[in-house]
């Protein structure tokens, strides 16, 4: 029983949770039932916002197995529990449910393990997730995905598709021939509909989802509890401000689901033909497909309905929707193990490492190309919310919460302000039985003191600050989805660019060629588009080893291949459809070059011209294509000379993986010497290579053989050097932040020396600054991982390690504050490839390597993702800049992520910038800063409201009095409402500071500065209450009373007498409460005042013309109402007449208050980081953030940084807390 009581489910994924089983019982029901009534309701509310209560509450502990209801809880930081309902699935109406009709009619089944066997397997199926005669399966659903019982782990667990577990061979073999009808139903009924069903929610539920948030619920308490008190204005201001908050929330809300609807909608219903097992053509709609399914690409294209691989043919696919990149990308058919020269049968398939021949949900097929007779087909491998698509729309539709201290600190705030009204709840009780009131007033007023602790409005306070921010990053071109994220922008101290297209141009420009003649360089050539080179290998490479095809008469595709096209000047022909029908097999693309670069006659003697020549037609055709693959780090081609007998193959790709497939002989010696000397100018390099094919491969092998045996021997041919330029705007944007002590990182495809050349550019790595390149080797024949660290200037400087000066090791140098990282001297650059292994082998040294690491090259989207996953852990508030080409995961995992691409990828970024420039990150860094201090300004003026209200009120009842409904009002709308809402419209200050501001609620200045002014306000409030009975003048009031000795005064009090015939009920008419609402009424004002922050986040409150008007007006008004009584107003406002001189004592005592408020919170603003901690007791605190203690460790520690031309190697097998140990060799 133990056992079956806790499963993992999705164990090491991102959703990695913990499940439990529970049974329904009928006893706890009752009870429960029983319960809400008494309650009236509310126990109902709370089960219904915790799920593991309301499971624990009404269920008994059961077997997973054969549970009723499952509860689960997510094993991140957060513990989130979600329940779900046990469904069963029967298969009984179905006839192909029973084993034995299966294995007759099924042929091709795929369960979540392969089995070799087809029949073997559909029993396996069905054995597996059954588990009685009558073929019943159980599931359940959760965040859209099913999870069916699984009888051989156990657990449950989700269907996989074609996915995982399947090789390629197997794929040709066992699934390309479709699917039986029986076996499409009985999978259709296993894997359901193929849609991304985004249910757009009736406005009732959102509504009574939004209204059941437990601040509403709270508000609609206060809102009864007032009108029972008969206060009904502001119960009903409080009503409008709830409605306008609500119906803004919905519609929000609303919006962002029919967009999500509207952008999953274009492919949702598509009629589509698949294959069945006897070679017909079905025509099915695109909900039907299943896994196995084998579709036909129609010839003019399609939008993908689901993730499918392609066996046959080639696609020309726009895959904006997931990348990000609008450039068309080729897709080939998936190699055939049992074809290739070479088999590599044991492979399996995977959607990522094949993705150049697997075609994505939602991406656009533009263009097919076929073999005549044979249509384009593709294998269905994923459907529904398991394909790309559905994944990135789950990442959307159940985002992760959140963690910022802000929200935090303000519940414990909160609950703070709870307790403290838990104090007043409980003595209003005590002093009024002692003063024998009735009941109901008891529990009115004891009600009442709760409402005021915890203020009704601070939810709409608190948005109101977000709002405006979301509205000025508006104006400057920012849109944002989630508007939470703007007060954590406020705190980012590292921000993460990617390079091509968002620190550099977009595009690439050719800056020149470098060609090799007898393994010796020639000298650098700008111009490559000559009569000279027309006919060289080296132009027919640049012609024809590229993956452009034409889309409706425009050349399109990679803009390196473009730039590279376009310098040689050649013309591209693709054949027409009905020129590929007349031929047995695919027409070849051909390149050509312009007629005026073709010589007259043929060129006598000139050795590179070995191609076959005639004076009028030189055509070369591309016979096959292998494209480019960041794995490989390479494309080739193979390519025919019109009229030539032999095949010739051309390769190129990054210099290394290139030079490493070439004959050595052929490669010049100072190859090294050279790429480096480009690559540290910031050039990116590309290597061609060629070598002629054999005579026996014809066209028809050369359509099946394996890359592999292409891409060998071949000969070297040189270099194309191609520039990429930085923004205008990227050295002064880095500058602005490191001044304001934001890291920056670099993290981009591109090569090592490229990327650190590109940082030292831009300003990134100084000049003076050292770069380690730490290059880790994973574990290989026996020996285990280690990292050889190298410092990049010295690689070519230094021959051996007594070379290196110990005066270049670098300096550490840690500001005091230990916040400027930037000041240390020395910064580490890896690539992708060492990054997984340092993140594998050595987890030590990550945190040291996150402290400085600075250049990420070759980094592949997951990488990118871990790499901000592995800074977030060591406490840094991380940004990520990108143009949405693969950053979208790291984008959606950064605190503040910011799209510079409009494209659909950027629904997944919190924020999209419309200029495609990085001048927005500190724009957005500077209003997340200013809204952050507006969120602490409105929280802090918002505790100071209630706790100056609360004892504004405990202190009249004491008096058995209380503030009368329309001095509340007044109160409440006229200061309050009025103040919040202009305060919150400080803009942002011009420019960045050093300063950050704080995190959290609860830190020293802040708390001293609240409590400081709680007593203040405590203090002036006591003082005018007990000091008004001191006056000669004071008796206990009565309507008869006439304290006044103006001229008025008679006037005055005969009207008040007249409406006063039945006595104040309340006793609200006195001279202690006519003193609390002056004194009280100005200190709200006075810590607006004292609050409203300005400099160095915000622009100064004098510039908030709004704010300052506001309060300017309030007080003269209730300076007017003080010194010159008008009796209408004091009417309605219940305020009783005093002498003269007490206003004038009542106006000194606001004055004093005003000063010493004002005075303390300057003091606190300027002295208190420095002051506070010594008066705490002088010791040196150890740094919150783990960044800040690695860095103070460091500091003292000899081995680092590593020496130069030292290994680092992770010990073998021996594990200590699950951390490796690791030893340095010289």
């Amino acid at each position: 029983m133990d056992k079956e009581e806790r499963k993992i489910i999705n164990q090491g994924q991102e959703d990695e949770m913990e499940i439990y089983g529970y049974n329904l019982s009928r006893w706890k029901l009752a009870i429960v039932s029983l319960g809400v009534i008494c309650s009236g309701g509310f126990l109902l509310l709370l089960l219904y916002w915790m799920p593991e209560w309301r499971v624990k509450a009404t269920c008994v502990r059961a077997a997973i197995k054969d549970c009723e209801v499952v509860l689960l809880r997510t094993t991140d930081e957060f513990k989130m529990w979600f329940c779900a309902k046990i469904r069963v699935l029967s298969l009984e109406t179905y006839p192909v449910s029973s084993p034995k009709s299966m294995s007759n009619k099924l042929s091709n089944g795929h369960a979540v393990c392969l089995i070799e066997n087809p029949t073997e397997e559909n029993r396996h199926r069905i054995s597996k997730y059954s588990q009685t005669e009558s073929q019943q399966i159980r599931y359940f659903t959760h965040h859209s995905v099913k999870y069916f019982w699984n009888d051989t782990i156990h657990n449950f667990d989700f269907l996989k598709g074609l996915d995982e577990g399947v090789s390629c061979t197997s794929i040709y073999e066992k699934h390309s021939a479709g699917l039986t009808k029986g076996m499409h139903a009985y999978r259709k009924l296993l894997y359901g509909v193929n849609e991304i069903a985004v249910k757009v929610p009736s406005v009732f539920k959102l509504l009574i989802k939004e209204v059941l948030n437990p601040f509403y619920i709270f508000q609609l308490f206060s809102v009864i509890l007032w009108s029972t008190d008969e206060y009904y204005y502001y119960a009903l201001a409080i009503v409008v401000m709830s409605i306008v908050s609500i119906v803004s929330s919905l519609y929000s809300i609303r919006k962002q689901y029919v967009m999500l609807h509207d952008m999953v909608a274009t492919h949702s219903t598509v009629r589509v033909s698949v294959c069945r097992v006897n070679e017909e053509i079905e025509e099915i709609f695109s909900t039907d497909l299943v896994p196995g399914d084998v579709m036909v690409i129609p010839l003019n294209g399609t939008i993908m309905p689901c993730d499918a691989v392609l066996i046959n043919g080639t696609c020309i696919v726009n895959e904006s929707m997931l990348t990000g990149e609008s450039v068309p990308v080729t897709k080939t058919n998936l190699p055939n193990p049992s074809v290739d020269v070479k088999g590599i049968g044991d492979e399996l398939y995977n959607p990522e490492t094949h993705k150049r021949h697997t075609l994505f949900c939602g991406t656009t097929v533009i263009q097919t190309r076929f073999y005549t007779g044979e249509l384009v087909k593709a294998i269905v491998v994923r459907t529904g919310f398991s394909t790309s698509k559905g994944q990135l729309v789950r990442s959307i539709l159940y985002p992760k919460p959140t963690d910022f201290k802000l929200y935090r600190d303000a519940y414990l705030f909160l609950l703070c302000l709870v307790a403290v009204a838990g104090i007043g709840f409980i003595y209003t009780i005590i002093n009024s039985i002692l003063n024998e009131v009735q009941v109901g007033v008891i529990i009115i007023e004891s009600l009442d003191i709760i409402t005021i602790t915890v203020p009704p409005a601070l939810p709409a306070a608190m948005t109101a600050g977000i709002v405006y921010a979301q509205r000025r990053l508006k104006k400057i071109g920012i849109f944002c989805i989630s508007p939470q994220r703007i007060n954590i922008c406020g705190q980012l101290n590292l921000v993460c660019f990617d390079k091509t297209g968002t620190l550099t141009e977009d595009g690439l420009d050719l800056w020149g060629i470098q060609r090799v003649e007898n393994a010796r360089f020639l000298s650098p050539e700008e111009n490559v588009c000559n009569e000279m080179l027309v006919k060289s290998q080296f132009v027919a490479c640049m012609a024809t080893c590229h993956s452009l095809t034409k889309i409706e008469g425009v050349l399109s595709g990679d803009p390196l291949d473009l730039k590279m096209f376009e310098a040689i000047g050649w013309i591209l022909e693709e054949a027409t459809e009905e020129e590929t029908a007349l031929h047995n097999r695919i027409m070849p693309t051909v390149v050509r070059p312009p007629k005026q670069l073709l010589p007259e006659s043929t060129p006598a003697g000139n050795q590179e011209m070995e191609l076959f020549e005639l004076p009028a037609i030189y055509e070369i055709g591309i016979v096959r294509q292998f494209p480019f693959s960041s794995a490989l780090q390479r494309m080739s081609v193979v390519a025919r000379v019109l009229g030539d007998r032999k095949m010739d193959a051309y390769m190129k790709g990054a210099p290394e993986a290139i030079a490493g497939l070439c004959k050595p002989e052929t490669v010049p010696v100072d190859f090294q010497n050279v790429l480096e000397d480009f690559t540290k100018q910031g050039f990116r390099v590309i290597a061609l290579a060629h070598r002629k094919l054999e005579s026996k491969l014809t066209w028809h092998k050369v359509q099946n053989i394996s890359r592999d045996a292409i891409e060998n021997n071949m000969d070297f041919m040189g270099l194309i050097i191609m520039q990429n330029k930085l923004k205008q705007e990227t050295p002064a944007v880095l500058e602005d932040l490191h001044k304001a002590n934001i890291r920056t990182v670099m993290v981009t495809g591109d090569s090592m020396l490229t990327a650190v050349s590109v940082a030292r550019d831009c300003g990134m790595i100084l000049p003076q600054d050292k770069v380690i390149i730490a290059e880790a080797l994973p574990p290989k024949d026996g020996k285990v991982a280690k990292i050889n660290w190298h410092y990049a200037d010295s690689l070519t400087q230094c021959s051996h390690p007594s070379a290196i000066d110990p005066e270049a090791i670098p300096v550490k140098l840690v500001h005091d504050s230990l916040e400027d990282l930037q000041m240390t001297r020395y910064h580490f650059a890896m690539n992708g490839k060492s990054f997984s292994v340092i993140l594998e082998h050595f987890q030590d040294l990550v945190p040291k390597l996150m402290l400085h690491g600075t250049v990420f090259a070759r980094m592949a989207p997951d990488q990118k993702t871990q790499l901000i996953e592995a800074l977030q852990n060591v406490d840094y508030f991380v940004g990520m800049c990108g143009d949405g080409a693969n950053d979208c995961g790291a984008l959606k995992r950064a605190h503040g992520g910011i799209s510079l691409s409009e494209l659909e990828a950027s629904v997944a970024s919190p924020f999209t910038s419309k200029t495609p420039s990085i001048s927005c990150v500190p724009n957005l860094i500077r209003e997340g800063r200013a809204a952050l201090i507006t969120s602490f300004c409105v929280f802090k003026f918002m505790a100071l409201y209630s706790i100056i209200q609360y004892f504004s009120v405990t202190l009249l009842y004491s008096i058995l009095s209380n503030l009368g409904d329309f001095q509340f009002l007044f109160i409440d709308l006229a200061i309050i409402l009025v103040v919040v809402f202009t305060m919150s419209l400080n803009p942002a200050w011009k420019e960045l500071v050093a300063q950050r501001p704080p995190s959290g609620l609860i830190s020293g200045a802040l708390l001293f500065s609240v409590l400081s002014q709680i007593i203040i306000c405590i203090g002036f409030q006591s003082l005018g209450f007990f000091w008004v009975k001191q006056q000669p003048w004071y008796e206990v009031w009565h309507p008869k009373s006439d304290a006044c000795n103006t001229t008025g005064s008679g006037f005055w009090n005969s009207s008040h007498v007249d409406n006063e015939t039945e006595l104040d009920e309340h006793n609200i008419q006195n001279y202690e409460n006519t003193t609390v609402f002056f004194i009280s009424s100005f200190q709200y004002l006075i810590v607006a005042i004292a609050f409203s922050k300005g400099k160095p986040f915000r622009q100064p409150c004098y510039k908030n013309y709004f704010f300052v008007f506001s309060v300017i007006f309030l007080y003269f008004f209730i300076l007017f109402i003080m010194l010159y009584p008008v009796a209408s107003v004091d009417q309605v406002l219940q305020i009783v007449c005093v002498p003269y001189q007490w206003r004038v004592t009542m106006l000194i005592i606001v004055l004093v208050n005003a000063f010493v408020s004002i005075t303390v919170e300057e003091s606190v603003d300027r002295w208190g980081k420095c002051c506070l901690p010594w008066a705490l007791g002088c010791r040196k605190k150890t740094p919150k953030a783990k960044y800040m203690y690695l860095a103070q460790e460091l500091l003292v520690d000899p081995e680092w940084p590593p020496k130069p031309q030292t290994t680092t190697e992770a010990k073998a097998l021996v594990k200590e807390n699950g951390s490796c140990q690791i030893i340095t060799i010289t």
